[in-house]
C-alpha cells in the first residue's frame, strides 16, 4: 500500500470514528418521556428528574464488562448521589426478574433498577440492543452522552461533576 494511500485511509477512518463519537454522544437530544418502575415498585417519571445530571445504564446478568463496571458506578452514586445524581440501572428484556434481583443483591447496587420486561424502556431511547450501554442526561432533560461498551471512568465522573 502506497504511504499517502494509507495516511488518507488513516484520516477518513479517525474522521469517521470522531464523527460516531459526536453522533453517540446525542448532542442535545431531548431524552424520552418516560416512567420506569424499579424491582421495589417505585415508579420514576424521567421527567420529574430534571435539573439532574442522570445516568441510565442499560445491562445484562450475562453481560461480564456490565458486572465489571458495577462496582465503580456504585461508588460513583454514592459519592454523587447527595451532590444530586440520579441513576438507573436498566435490565435488559431477555434478563429473568430473579436472576436480576440475586446479581442486584450480590453486587450490593446502592441505585434503582428497572426491569425492562417489554423492550419500552429500550426502545424509548433509540432501539437500545447491546449492553453495557450508558447514557448521561443533563440537569436540563437532554442527552449529553451515549456509550455502547465499557464506560471511560475519569472521563465519565467529569462530565457528571461538570453538571453541579
Amino acid at each position: 500500500m502506497r504511504p499517502t494511500y494509507l495516511v488518507a485511509t488513516l484520516g477518513l477512518v479517525a474522521s469517521i470514528c470522531a464523527g460516531a463519537w459526536v453522533l453517540a454522544r446525542g448532542w442535545g437530544s431531548a431524552a424520552p418521556d418516560l416512567t420506569v418502575t424499579t424491582t421495589v415498585g417505585k415508579r420514576i417519571a424521567l421527567k420529574h428528574l430534571q435539573g439532574h445530571p442522570v445516568l441510565i445504564n442499560f445491562w445484562s446478568v450475562g453481560c461480564r464488562p456490565c458486572i465489571d463496571e458495577m462496582p465503580w458506578l456504585s461508588q460513583l452514586y454514592r459519592r454523587l448521589a447527595p451532590k444530586g445524581l440520579e441513576m438507573i440501572a436498566v435490565a435488559m428484556p431477555d434478563d429473568r426478574p430473579d436472576n436480576v434481583l440475586e446479581v442486584a443483591r450480590r453486587e450490593g447496587l446502592p441505585y434503582p433498577i428497572a426491569l425492562d420486561l417489554t423492550g419500552k424502556i429500550a426502545r424509548a431511547f433509540g432501539g437500545v440492543s447491546a449492553t453495557p450501554t450508558t447514557l448521561l442526561i443533563g440537569p436540563g432533560g437532554h442527552i449529553r452522552l451515549r456509550r455502547l461498551g465499557p464506560i471511560d471512568n475519569t472521563d465519565l465522573e467529569q462530565q457528571i461533576e461538570d453538571m453541579f
